[in-house]
C-alpha cells in the first residue's frame, strides 16, 4: 500500500525541492503539498496521510496550531516539524505538542527522509495482508480483542481508510470526509483490501457506539440495495452532459480495475500482482527511457519492466497519470507485458 506523506511550508521553492528531491523513495511514499495550515486541514479531509511533515512559521495557521488540530482530530497521523527558527525552547514545545521528530533547517535530505521511513514503518509493525475480505478479518480483530490502528486500501477503487480498535471494539473510522460509522459502513462495503496494522490505538471517544457484527450486516445491506452512505448523498448532483460532449476518459479507479480484470482473464491466478497504483514521480525515469529508445529508433515507450533487486518489481505504463504495477519478482514477465499491450 502507497502511503501518503503530507509536506507544509509557505516556501514553494522548499515544497518543490523536498518534493523532488523525495521522488527516488517513490515505491514507498508519495509526497502531498499544502502551503500553510488551512490547505493542510483541507488536504487532511481528502485524503488518508499517514506522515505530515511542517514548517512551524506559516501564514494563516502555522506549525504549532495545525499540530495541536491533528493531535485532536487525526491523532494516528505522526507529526515532524522542521522549522529555519529553532531554539531548544521550541524543540520542547514541538515535542511536548505530540510531534515525534523535529529538525532544525539546513537539513541533509537523506536525514528527512530517514525519519520518514522510521515513522512508516511503524504503521506497518503488525503486518501487511494483501487481497482479503475486510469484514472477516475485522471480526477477527474483534474475537481476539486486538487494540491497533487498521489501515485499508480498497483493491477496486483504490479509496484509502483507517480503523481504530482498542480491545476489539471499534472506536471510530475514518474513510475521505466521513467519520464514525458512515465511514465503517463505506469501508465495510469494499470487498478485497490491502490491509496494514500498528498494534497500537490513539487515545479517542467511541463514535461508533455498536458491536462489529450490526455494523457489517447493516453495511452489506446499504451495498446490496445500493444506498448511500450518510454523509455521501448531500454531494451536489452532477451538471447535465451536452449531448455533442465526447465520452469521458476513464478515471483511474476504473482504468486500474480494467487492468486487474484484463491480467485475471488473460492469465487467471498466476499474473503475480501485488498492488497497483498511480505515481507520477517515475516520470523522470521514464523521460530518460524513452529518450533513449529514440536515439535507437525505438518508438513511443509503451510500458516498462523495472527490477530494482527489492521485494517487488514494478511495470510502469506511462499516460497523462503514470500507473505501476508492483508484481512479484517470479512472476511470467513476458506474458504480463503482452496482455498489457494488447
Amino acid at each position: 500500500m502507497l502511503k501518503n506523506v503530507l509536506i507544509v511550508d509557505d516556501d514553494q521553492e522548499m515544497l518543490l525541492s523536498l518534493k523532488n528531491g523525495l521522488k527516488k523513495y517513490g515505491d514507498s511514499f508519495s509526497v502531498m503539498t499544502a502551503k500553510d495550515g488551512l490547505e493542510a486541514l483541507e488536504q487532511l479531509k481528502k485524503n488518508i496521510v499517514s506522515l505530515v511533515v511542517t514548517d512551524l512559521k506559516m501564514p494563516r495557521m502555522d506549525g504549532f496550531a495545525l499540530l495541536e488540530h491533528i493531535m485532536e482530530h487525526y491523532p494516528d497521523i505522526p507529526v515532524i516539524i522542521i522549522t529555519g527558527y529553532s531554539t531548544p525552547n521550541m524543540e520542547q514545545l514541538a515535542l511536548d505538542g505530540g510531534a515525534v521528530g523535529y529538525i532544525a533547517k539546513p537539513f541533509m535530505l537523506e536525514n528527512l527522509a530517514r525519519s520518514i521511513m522510521a515513522s512508516l514503518r511503524r504503521e506497518s509493525e503488525g503486518g501487511t495482508l494483501h487481497s482479503v475480505s475486510s469484514g472477516i478479518f475485522l471480526q477477527l480483530m474483534e474475537m481476539e480483542q486486538k487494540t491497533c490502528t487498521i489501515r485499508l486500501e480498497d483493491k477496486d477503487s483504490g479509496q484509502k481508510g483507517v480503523l481504530f480498535f482498542l480491545d476489539g471494539e471499534l472506536l471510530d473510522a475514518r474513510v475521505n470526509n466521513l467519520q464514525g460509522r458512515p465511514a465503517a459502513y463505506k469501508i465495510f462495503a469494499w470487498d478485497k483490501v490491502t490491509i496494514t496494522i500498528q498494534n497500537v490505538c490513539p487515545k479517542m471517544d467511541n463514535k461508533i457506539q455498536s458491536d462489529l457484527q450490526p455494523v457489517i450486516l447493516e453495511a452489506s445491506r446499504l451495498k446490496d440495495e445500493g444506498t448511500p452512505v450518510e454523509g455521501e448523498a448531500d454531494q451536489p448532483a452532477p451538471e447535465p452532459v451536452p449531448a455533442d460532449t465526447p465520452p469521458a476518459k476513464p478515471g483511474p479507479s476504473s482504468y486500474m480495475s480494467t487492468i486487474k480484470r484484463k491480467l485475471e482473464a488473460e492469465m487467471g491466478r498466476r499474473h503475480g500482482l501485488v498492488d497497483i497504483y498511480q505515481d507520477n514521480s517515475w516520470n523522470g525515469l521514464l523521460e530518460q527511457i524513452t529518450s533513449v529508445g529514440a536515439l535507437f529508433g525505438a518508438g513511443q515507450l509503451k510500458v516498462g519492466y523495472i527490477d530494482r533487486g527489492e521485494t517487488s518489481d514494478f511495470i510502469v505504463l506511462p499516460d497523462e497519470q503514470t500507473t505501476v504495477l508492483s508484481v512479484n519478482p517470479k512472476c511470467p514477465k513476458e506474458k504480463i507485458l503482452q496482455v498489457l499491450i494488447k
